[in-house]
């Protein structure tokens, strides 16, 4: 296994402390009101939000978001003009990704995330060249970048990383025994290697989420009488 493979797998590791165990993104509203019962129905949540939801709008982003980090890397302390026309095109790209994500709730989930990620590398010296809040998502492609990962990767870590957060959660919820949430994994792998590559190559600007029933359960996460997971 190369370098690079075992750094995308620290990346995409439940135990990265970023503190994405503590959420549920909607998942914990559905269980609730009877809407995931068992392993099918979580599967078909996943599958639907993977095909369909504001989850692959970001993942396609990942790559106009590292060119844009690539060229600020370029232009830091050489170019002012160039810099501030790279910077301006990463907070595009990462205001655009946050409005589409309708539940402020995951809005502040995914800068608490970037905000620690973003951290976690600058201690681990790969910062940014100046400090900025990005949230989930662009910092995902500014660590794919500093740990020099292959585009490909990138986008399957991004996918496999949440896939995996959310088996976690309805291994607590549903409740699923660890075997079926092991086994959902494997059943799920075949399609998150075909989005991976379809996304990669797909324009996140023309890309839209039909994710309405996961944003819905997202806005009512805080309104849960009692509740596992952060809102």
């Amino acid at each position: 296994m190369s370098e690079a493979a075992l750094r995308l797998l620290q990346l995409a590791s439940p135990a990265l402390p970023v503190g994405g165990f503590g959420y549920s993104e909607g998942l914990e509203v559905l269980v609730q009101t009877g809407r995931l019962a068992d392993a099918a129905a979580v599967r078909g949540w996943l599958e639907a939000e993977l095909l369909r939801g504001s989850l692959p709008v970001e993942a396609a982003a990942l790559q106009p978001l590292r060119e844009a980090l690539r060229n600020w890397c370029s232009a830091a302390g050489q170019d002012g003009v160039a810099e501030a026309e790279a910077v301006a095109a990463v907070l595009r790209w990462d205001g655009w990704l946050l409005a589409q994500r309708e539940a402020p709730e995951l809005r502040a989930q995914l800068r608490q995330m970037g905000g620690s990620l973003l951290r976690l590398l600058a201690d681990l010296g790969f910062p940014l060249p100046d400090r900025r809040d990005l949230a989930w998502p662009a910092a995902w492609a500014w660590a794919g970048l500093a740990l020099g990962l292959e585009p490909l990767g990138v986008v399957e870590g991004y996918l496999f990383a949440w896939t995996a957060g959310q088996i976690s959660a309805a291994v607590r919820l549903v409740p699923l025994g660890p075997t079926e949430g092991q086994r959902l994994q494997l059943e799920l792998a075949p399609l998150l290697a075909r989005r991976a590559a379809e996304l990669l190559e797909s324009d996140a600007a023309t890309l839209r989420s039909g994710g309405v029933g996961a944003s819905l359960a997202q806005l009512g996460h805080g309104e849960l009488y009692s509740r596992l997971f952060r809102s």
